[in-house]
């Protein structure tokens, strides 16, 4: 026969306390001293008691869960919602957030479900989601300036903390970068390398972030007496970093100096000055932006403007909990500064 599932009585008479004081430990009530606290979880130990999940639920209200959504503004198809996917998963920036949320999470017992919100339809599945008690709250990493999700999540009362700064202001906490300062310390790196035709691969410009990045830059070039810089679009790939590199040649094939808004258009870029003949950084400099793994496996690698992403993440997660406790009532921002690491290319 197998032996029954310990019990809190079983854990009571381990710690020589009461059933009730085992519960409010259980239950992270906080009135507890921390002897007995630390008593009944030696106990917990020794007796290999799990908590009852669904009994927990019902009496702390909390689920342990929070929703780790990827949202966007588009009616996207079922095809483009899995390119959409698919995207995601390739992106070492995304992997990165869910480092930092994790980390937080996880010490805490707390744990993410990822859920996509590409259609208003799986926006309001969010919604729901989170009403009827699937998860306790909602970290949003919105990939468009004009994602509704952030104002329904508002409009709702429920808890929700942004990974940057809403396209619209809504009355929800955020973490950011200072973006513009990063443009500005890729700026000051390839003017005191001796740059002077220097070009710039921006983000998509209807992201805040890359007008900031570029504002930064153009600010800090036109302080310097560089009043007018090349710019072409990318879009935070491969690819678009390798065709605006192209552009970029074609109109400019002088340029000494290149600040890309992010690392993977950084690499592609370096790809195509390479099958020009360019070499990075003698004849071109390079500088990315994110400090991410590609900056690293890159050749040559990066000299990039460091995003400390999994820092912001964490600390996403940490005002999402403190908001779900109602330890925090109203919304907040925290901003993270750049910082300019040098590697090969610059």
């Amino acid at each position: 026969m197998s032996r029954q599932a310990p019990t809190l009585e079983d854990v009571a008479r381990e710690a020589g306390v009461s059933r009730a004081t085992v519960s409010r430990v259980v239950n992270g009530v906080r009135n507890v001293d921390p002897a007995i606290q630390d008593l009944v979880r030696r106990a917990i130990e020794r007796t290999g008691y799990a908590p009852n999940q669904a009994a927990r639920q019902l009496v702390t209200r909390r689920t342990t869960t929070v929703a780790l959504v990827v949202s966007g503004a588009g009616d996207a198809s079922d095809s483009e919602q899995n390119a959409f996917a698919t995207r995601v998963f390739a992106d070492p920036f995304f992997g990165r957030v869910v480092g930092g949320v994790v980390g937080h999470l996880r010490p805490r017992r707390m744990h993410p479900v990822l859920m996509f919100a590409e259609t208003p339809e799986a926006r309001q599945e969010v919604v729901a989601y989170l009403r009827q008690g699937g998860a306790d709250g909602a970290l949003v990493v919105s990939t468009h300036p004009d994602d509704p999700l952030p104002a329904l999540l508002a409009g709702a009362g429920l808890p929700a903390v942004l990974f940057a700064r809403p396209g619209r202001p809504v009355p929800l906490s955020y973490v950011d970068l200072a973006h513009r300062d990063g443009g500005r310390l890729a700026a000051e790196h390839l003017l005191k390398r001796g740059c002077r035709r220097i070009a710039t691969v921006a983000g998509p410009l209807a992201v805040a972030a890359s007008q900031e990045r570029l504002a930064g830059f153009r600010d800090t070039l036109a302080r310097h007496g560089h009043p007018y810089v090349p710019v072409a679009e990318g879009g935070f790939t491969v690819d678009s970093g390798m065709a605006a590199m192209t552009s970029l040649l074609a109109e400019h094939p002088d340029t000494d100096g290149v600040f890309t808004a992010n690392d993977l258009m950084a690499q592609g870029a370096v790809q195509v000055l390479r099958d020009h003949g360019r070499r990075v950084p003698q004849d071109v400099a390079v500088v990315g932006f994110d400090d991410s793994s590609v900056a690293v496996t890159c050749r040559p690698r990066l000299t990039t403007v460091r995003q400390p992403v999994e820092q912001m993440a964490a600390t996403m997660a940490r005002l999402l909990d403190e908001h779900i406790k109602t330890e925090r009532t109203a919304p907040t921002s925290v901003i993270f500064d750049p910082e300019l690491v040098i590697r090969d290319s610059a």
